[in-house]
């Protein structure tokens, strides 16, 4: 039983019980909720009536539910693989989406593509993508120009051929996405004047860098030569100068986490990221100090449920170190995962916050 409690407590029981009375089928596969009254386990969407919360009990599987003795529903099938009936309907209308990224697509079009109601429609494209169907062309969007202007030499040509009718649209929304202006992305960076300092960490040497805007890295190695280079090949093109005693708040703030407390004032980012990355790194800094989450739950979290490496990924390219929590999520096993700053800092860390609420 002590083994279960542990699950549980990965589990985040709260979230889990959300999901079942709202019968969120998006987290269907990522746990199972067993009625201590009944001895009977289901999948989070099963239709059957709500428990009392007092008798419920969550686990990551069929498999440990029922080594814990409780047997499989006979209406929801907790064993097989959900499947959302609508899958396929909404792939479509993304593919749809997709080839017409320079048209004004309406709900009303939409839903009747899909043969659905509108209503249902709208529900069934948030529940499986995450996202409505204007933020999904936003995204695409944004992709394809991103991918333009790599290629091209003038933004208003990847600009049109990435569907947008102005440039007024793009620039509004690009220093969210892009974290600069598209032509600065362009340029690699060019034009960009950044600070930076290193300090001596419980992690070893840790940097922090800023633009005006906000803090645009945080890293942690071995020696502050490494940490400098790395920060170069980030930003090969900006303006990059050492700033000793300017960024002294914010590297207290990065230190306090590191320690595993809880840093006051806000720490402002500068970060740049897709629309997907974005999402995924939102969803970190929900994530409460000495808690963890795994890899596939924060895709679920998200709404991209299949998207398990694609968050990972994410994690990985997170330029934030502690800043941005990567560190709080691990392997749907239990065991760490990787860390882009190492693994035995990514323990040092959770150990850390630990403490420090312990405390």
């Amino acid at each position: 039983m002590k083994h279960n409690k542990v699950q549980i407590r990965r589990l985040n029981p709260e979230r889990c019980w959300r999901a079942v009375q709202s019968h969120d089928a998006r987290w269907d596969g990522a746990f199972v909720y067993a009625v201590r009254s009944t001895g009977i386990y289901c999948r989070p969407s099963c239709p059957s009536r709500r428990p009392r919360r007092r008798f419920t009990v969550f686990f990551f599987g069929p498999d440990a539910a029922e080594r814990a003795g409780f047997r499989a529903c006979l209406r929801c099938h907790p064993r097989g693989r959900a499947a959302d009936p609508l899958a396929s309907r909404i792939e479509q209308i993304c593919r749809f989406i997709e080839a017409r990224l320079d048209e004004k697509l309406t709900l009303p079009e939409l839903s009747a593509r899909a043969g659905l109601s509108l209503f249902r429609f709208l529900r069934a494209f948030q529940r499986i993508t995450g996202i409505t169907p204007r933020q999904y062309a936003a995204a695409c969007r944004l992709r394809a120009v991103k991918s333009g202007l790599r290629k091209e030499t003038n933004v208003t040509f990847a600009l049109y051929d990435a569907g947008y009718s102005s440039s007024s649209r793009l620039y509004e929304n690009a220093p969210a996405l892009l974290g600069m202006t598209p032509a600065t992305y362009q340029r690699g960076g060019a034009g960009m004047s950044i600070r930076y300092s290193t300090t001596a960490s419980p992690l070893g040497s840790l940097l922090v860098a800023a633009t005006p805007r906000g803090v645009c890295m945080v890293s942690l190695g071995d020696s502050e030569q490494s940490l400098e280079l790395a920060l170069k090949r980030e930003y090969p093109l900006a303006q990059i100068r050492r700033d000793s005693n300017g960024l002294q708040t914010w590297i207290r703030s990065v230190l306090a986490r590191v320690e595993g407390k809880t840093p006051s004032g806000h720490l402002p980012l500068d970060v740049q990221a897709t629309a997907f990355q974005h999402r995924v790194w939102q969803e970190l800094l929900s994530i409460p100090r000495g808690s963890t989450q795994s890899y596939a739950e924060v895709a679920r979290a998200i709404g991209r449920p299949r998207a398990v490496r694609a968050v990972a990924r994410a994690c990985a390219t997170n330029p934030a170190a502690v800043v941005i929590p990567c560190h709080r999520v691990l392997r749907s096993n239990g065991e760490l995962g990787g860390y882009r700053w190492g693994r035995d800092r990514k323990s040092a860390l959770l150990r850390a916050e630990m403490a420090a609420i312990a405390n």
